[in-house]
Formats: C-alpha cells, structure tokens, sequence
C-alpha cells in the first residue's frame, strides 16, 4: 500500500483491525477475534513453487525491532505481505493458518508484528502474548 493510500479491509479481519485502530472496538475485543482469526504466515523456503511450502521444516519471517527484540512478521493476508515481502525474496510461500496456532508454535520471548510495514497494523509484546496463552 502506498503512502496516504486508504486503508480498505479486504476481510472480516481486517474490518475488526480498523475498527480497533478507529477506536469502534477495545484492543482486547480485538485480540479475542484475531485468536479466532486466520492470519498469513510468511516462510522462507530455498524452493517455493508457487506459494507452497515444500521444506518440512517451516521458517518464518522473523524481524529485529529496534530494541533488539525478535518479532515473527504475520499478516490479515496473502494480498498485504506483497508489498513488504519485496525486501525478503526467500519468503516466497507462506501459510494461511489460525493465529492460535502460531501463538503455540512460535517460541517464548518473540513478539508479533500484524501488518508490519501497512499503514494500519498492530505490534504485540511478548509479554501481552504471554498473557495470551
């Protein structure tokens, strides 16, 4: 998405994420429903045929913030990471999974970064994950 370009939810997610970045909905209403919501998972694969992940083991787009912390880069989905995966061509497949599941996968101490690079997005802590599980 370029810059001053409007922000138009493509879907139910997304509707929910503006709502919350306009201040309709609380942050916590909001992570109720992102439990309960697919999220696009960016990972990394040496040979990605189309989108689909052939390596068994799946590594994902995980980003420096910056005070050092490790944060795993996840998106409302496939149309969204595009643009910011232009600088990570390894990530050329991904998965489109229930981001309850990604908060059991990923390991202790990482935050998450919903939408990084996209205009209207959500950082959560560790810490605010932790309280998640």
């Amino acid at each position: 998405m370029m810059a001053g370009e409007a922000f138009t939810p493509k879907n139910e997610l997304e509707k929910k994420l503006l709502a919350a970045w306009e201040g309709s909905m609380s942050g916590d209403e909001f992570m109720q429903e992102l439990l309960l919501s697919e999220v696009f998972m960016p990972i990394e694969d040496d040979e990605v045929m189309q989108g689909v992940q052939r390596s068994p083991r799946a590594q994902p787009l995980v980003l420096e913030a910056e005070d050092g912390s490790r944060v795993l880069a996840v998106f409302t989905s496939p149309d969204r990471a595009k643009p910011f995966l232009k600088d990570f061509p390894l990530y050329g497949g991904g998965l489109l999974t229930e981001f309850k599941w990604v908060l059991e996968k990923m390991g202790a101490g990482h935050g998450i970064a919903l939408n990084p690079g996209c205009e209207v997005g959500f950082d959560m802590e560790p810490e605010m994950l932790g309280q998640l599980g």
